[in-house]
């Protein structure tokens, strides 16, 4: 059932995303050459703490940590650890809050000093996929016309679409219904009301769409060794269009 938000919800989960998109910007500051993984999912926790906030993937369904961090040829669910970022990397941040009972989700994909071209350009383009996805979450279009959006972008530029793992709505869960694939027909699914909120986000792969998950249970990595990217924001509709409830300056 997908639950759509008064008002006054709209402005709690804005503060929850606020916090979110505040805490991914200093964390993205912070990845550089030399630091370790798991010193920016601690910096993470004290920030979202120091908030008064909750980090909302640590404990969830047995996650071990606050943030997800996803190096090179990982795509989403990557646990930090005592590995040392290097030039070249490229790492995706992925980062939830709990604040008065609502939720913020937020990923972004960042470059670890001089990269290779086909880094450089998987990451620009995952990002304006999510903003074509973002642009069709439209009062009157469909679930999967943000789908078919994002899709068109990324398969323009010879990537790939990830199609095991999907967008989706968040609101007083982490996650919600609808489910928002990255792919698919336009026209198709449930309708966009005002008030829904969604978590749209598309991982996309440099090779092939496959992907693997690790013994962890947790990391997913492109079946073929590829590079991925991951980019989300937290989406409200509304009259006016869409609300990017993550967006920090």
């Amino acid at each position: 059932m997908i639950v759509v938000k008064s008002p006054r919800e709209i402005e709690l989960m804005a503060n929850a995303c606020r916090i979110a998109a505040e805490v991914l910007g200093k964390v993205s500051a912070m990845a550089t050459v030399g630091v370790k993984t798991k010193d920016l999912d601690s910096a993470a926790y004290d920030f979202i703490r120091s908030a008064g906030a909750k980090p909302a993937f640590k404990g969830y369904r047995g996650y071990p940590a606050t943030l997800c961090v996803s190096v090179n040829d990982e795509v989403i669910h990557g646990i930090p650890s005592l590995r040392t970022l290097k030039k070249g990397d490229l790492i995706s941040l992925d980062i939830g809050v709990l604040s008065d009972g609502y939720y913020g989700d937020s990923a972004k994909t960042v470059l670890i000093g001089e990269v290779a071209p086909v880094a450089e350009k998987l990451v620009s383009v995952t990002k304006d996929a999510l903003y074509a996805g973002i642009s069709a979450a439209k009062v009157g279009n469909r679930v999967s016309d943000i789908s078919y959006a994002v899709q068109a972008v990324v398969e323009k530029n010879g990537f790939s679409v990830v199609r095991e793992f999907v967008g989706h709505g968040i609101g007083r869960k982490l996650h919600e219904d609808p489910q928002i694939p990255n792919y698919g027909e336009p026209g198709k699914g449930a309708l966009l009301k005002p008030g829904m909120t969604l978590a749209i986000e598309p991982m996309v792969n440099a090779g092939r769409h496959e992907v693997r998950v690790l013994a962890d249970k947790w990391t997913a990595v492109t079946l073929d060794g590829s590079l991925s990217a991951h980019f989300e924001h937290t989406v409200a509709v509304t009259e006016k269009g869409p609300r990017i409830l993550t967006y920090c300056e």
